[in-house]
């Protein structure tokens, strides 16, 4: 597909504007030197920075006349990270969803600390630590994201009904867990410039909405903030949180058809 160069620069500027859009309220913070500890998430964990994310590229396929906007050269270069990106995808997509974690992942990483250990120490707790530790031996964790996983407190780590490793990742994702559904914002930005801007952007968005679920079921009080807390510790907040995380699983499934695609285009044109 070619486009002209007013068509090009109609939808990159029609991208700068989405971006903006979704960008201000962290840039702002970020020049005021406020922390924010649902929004930084987008920023700190996750590499792509926002002039990349506000960089348009319209991906494989479509091209300004007379231009080619990818080096035929990147094609081999990147194939073996193509190929496992796409693998994982598609191991992720085969499987049920799983919707019984209830964002125990987020009690995982506080269990048994201080409030100076907390990694948002800003911020309280909902509940008094004693009774945080109490709700994670209660419910039990159930999580099979090695990048969660990591980062639980030493003491959580053989609560977890599963002991994830990076070399068992393909394994263990499934299209229900909240955090990979977020990582297909990962996913989509190590594959670009295959992957087009707008589906970069596609999957930011997605990103951000995730994220604010999985705060309001942790133990934080954010309701300062706004955010009104997802009560995990109650069967009302498990069955709230649980019809969320399916909602996002069907959002999540599209996208990740879209980047599955991405690979396969991808490795064709080696």
């Amino acid at each position: 597909m070619f486009l002209t160069r007013p068509e090009w620069e109609a939808r990159q500027r029609a991208h700068e504007a989405r971006v903006d859009a979704l960008l201000g309220d962290h840039l702002e913070r970020r020049r005021r030197g406020l922390k924010h500890p649902v929004r930084d998430f987008l920023f700190t964990y996750y590499s792509y920075r926002p002039g990349q994310l506000r960089r348009w590229h319209p991906g494989l396929g479509v091209e300004l006349e007379g231009v080619a906007p990818i080096d035929p050269a990147e094609f081999g270069r990147r194939a073996d990270s193509v190929r496992w990106i796409r693998d994982l995808l598609k191991a992720t997509s085969g499987r049920q969803g799983q919707f019984g974690c209830f964002g125990m992942h987020e009690w995982a990483m506080v269990y048994r600390q201080t409030q100076q250990e907390l990694r948002h120490n800003a911020w309280p707790l909902r509940l008094s630590p004693a009774r945080t530790a109490e709700v994670v031996q209660e419910r039990g964790i159930r999580c099979g994201h090695f990048d969660a996983f990591r980062f639980f407190t030493p003491e959580a780590r053989p609560l977890n009904a599963l002991q994830p490793t990076r070399e068992t990742q393909q394994q263990n994702e499934q299209p229900g867990c909240l955090h990979a559904n977020m990582d297909l914002y990962k996913w989509s930005y190590k594959l670009a410039p295959f992957a087009s801007a707008d589906l970069i952007a596609d999957c930011f968005e997605l990103a951000g909405a995730i994220r604010e679920l999985d705060m309001r079921a942790s133990p934080y009080d954010l309701s300062r903030l706004g955010y009104e807390p997802v009560r995990i510790e109650t069967p009302e907040g498990r069955a709230e949180y649980a019809a969320m995380q399916k909602g996002f699983a069907e959002r999540a499934n599209p996208l990740r058809h879209k980047l599955i695609d991405v690979c396969v285009r991808a490795l064709q044109g080696i």
